[in-house]
């Protein structure tokens, strides 16, 4: 059987880098970089689980244009099979246009593109599963799929066998809760961003957030802290914060998200236990962002294990 599949968003990233200021209308402002990148959760995490060493697959919906034929190649250069992925012919593929200050942190300008008309009828869950884990990520970016679509795709993975993880993105519409109620009783695993689980839990302590999504079903719950490192409650009650890697120079933030969650899921197809599965985590996510772009600076597990070791941390 196979590992991963991801299911949510893809998107092609245009990123511009550094951006101070944007220019005067009708004027030109140089700057160093722009590049054409792969990105969307969905697409970057499964290329992050690829490159770790994870057999991963992706299913979303692109676009019949420029953008979805860049995004089917990129799959296929990493060695990650198309199948999984509907096309609207009248759609447009999902971009986003990534502002990136000399800070490291980005904005954005996003079209939803084809994202936002992907939903339940376009999965084969023939397809899906010949896989171990379904990774239900993007969520809060799918308008035709999020809440009850999404909790009914969640629910059949479950039933089909699948060990079932789920990531959010940032609601611009503030529903939060409403999104994913439906699907948290059938999670093994939820692990969203600190700022996204407060907005959705209503509450402020991580393991209060943790409480929330446990009450309505969930086993288990990894959260996101960024230069903090992350926060996980097992079924069982235990709890633990686990530090991050400070001394690794951030280049530039994009993925770095997807890149933790790519690390947590290695760790659960293996069977680590949960303090392991979020150093790894950890480690993946500095990787990610020491270079320009969502899955450029992911290395192998081999290296990301290595490179705990080396830091001094218990493997």
């Amino acid at each position: 059987m196979k590992d991963v599949v991801s299911i949510g968003i893809l998107v092609a990233d245009v990123i511009a880098k550094p951006m101070t200021a944007l220019p005067e209308k009708g004027k030109l402002m140089p700057i160093e970089r722009i590049t054409l990148h792969s990105g969307g959760c969905a697409l970057s995490s499964a290329i992050d689980m690829k490159i770790i060493g994870l057999d991963t697959a992706v299913v979303g919906k692109i676009g019949n244009d420029g953008f979805g034929s860049y995004l089917t190649g990129v799959l296929e250069e990493a060695g990650i099979t198309s199948k999984g992925l509907a096309i609207g012919r009248n759609s447009q593929t999902s971009a986003s246009v990534v502002v990136v200050g000399n800070d490291s942190e980005r904005s954005f300008i996003h079209c939803f593109g084809a994202n936002g008309e992907f939903t339940y009828e376009d999965i084969d869950f023939d397809f899906v599963k010949e896989y171990k884990l379904a990774f239900f990520t993007g969520v809060n970016l799918m308008e035709s799929f999020d809440g009850k679509p999404l909790g009914r795709a969640v629910k059949k993975a479950k039933e089909l066998g699948l060990i079932t993880i789920m990531d959010t993105a940032w609601d611009a519409s503030g529903r939060w809760m409403e999104l994913v109620e439906d699907s948290l009783p059938y999670l093994d695993y939820f692990i969203p961003s600190y700022d996204e689980a407060a907005l959705i839990a209503k509450k402020d302590k991580p393991s209060e957030i943790a409480d929330v999504f446990m009450a309505h079903g969930v086993r288990n719950v990894a959260i996101k802290l960024g230069k903090d490192g992350c926060y996980i409650k097992a079924e069982d009650g235990t709890e633990f914060t686990i530090p991050t890697f400070l001394n690794i120079k951030a280049v530039e933030t994009t993925g770095a998200g997807d890149a933790f969650s790519s690390g947590f899921i290695t760790g659960i197809i293996n069977g680590w236990p949960l303090e392991k599965c979020g150093l790894f985590a950890n480690a993946v996510g500095t990787f990610s962002v020491s270079q320009i772009g969502a899955s450029t600076g992911i290395k192998s597990m081999e290296e990301t294990i290595d490179f705990i070791k080396k830091q001094g941390r218990e493997w």
